[in-house]
């Protein structure tokens, strides 16, 4: 099989190594530039080029290599309450199976037949020449460790619903509460100028000129 995957992604790994000697064991320590776009989009993600660090453990298996890691990295996002940048610290844990491409589900080597066992194939994961890529697998992982509704605190107080001001900056922030039923009024009375506020209050003119007659 031709191998499509290159050697030089750094999230590529070789299992040359192992062999296919059931039971051999390898362990990796990496440390990678995080891919594009790792982790939820407009939400909280590892930033692309950040440190990520993996430990990896390869073991060899009838079937394949079965693959069990860790994923550590500092993602970044907005707080959902108070839209503050935020930084918060991800470790995502996985396991996941590279299947050997001519062996089947007890590890016999056979010869695929076209449509045979085509909906199985599509669920997993194969070596391809002695590679995996683990990049889907670490997107998975990473994705279901991340907070869907990240926050700066567990208590932040968000912002004002009338002034948008940040709660947390003044814990003291109010609004006076204002009778609906005075607000018009009041906004009347503030809109009039001083004299036609004592126009309004003393007799219309003329008035008295007509009771002298």
């Amino acid at each position: 099989m031709t191998a499509r995957l290159d050697h030089r992604n750094p999230l590529v790994f070789d299992t040359h190594e192992l062999g296919r000697r059931p039971g051999a064991l390898q362990r990796l320590t990496r440390t990678v530039d995080a891919p594009k776009d790792l982790g939820i989009p407009k939400v909280v993600g590892v930033p692309e080029g950040a440190p990520l660090e993996l430990e990896l453990r390869l073991e060899s298996v009838m079937e394949g290599v079965l693959v069990t890691g860790t994923a550590r990295a500092q993602a970044e996002g907005e707080c959902v309450r108070c839209l503050e940048p935020l930084q918060l610290d991800v470790e995502a844990d996985f396991q996941e199976m590279f299947s050997y491409p001519d062996a089947d589900d007890r590890g016999r080597a056979h010869r695929a037949e076209p449509g045979d066992d085509a909906e199985d194939d599509e669920d997993r994961l194969f070596l391809e020449d002695g590679l995996f890529d683990l990049e889907p697998v670490l997107r998975d992982a990473v994705v279901l460790a991340l907070p869907m509704q990240p926050v700066c605190q567990e208590d932040c107080p968000g912002l004002c619903a009338e002034c948008g001001v940040r709660l947390a900056d003044d814990p003291d922030h109010h609004h006076d509460a204002v009778d609906i039923r005075w607000a018009a009024l009041q906004g009347l009375a503030d809109s009039l100028e001083p004299g036609d506020k004592d126009d309004k209050s003393g007799a219309e003119p003329g008035v008295d000129e007509k009771q002298e007659k």
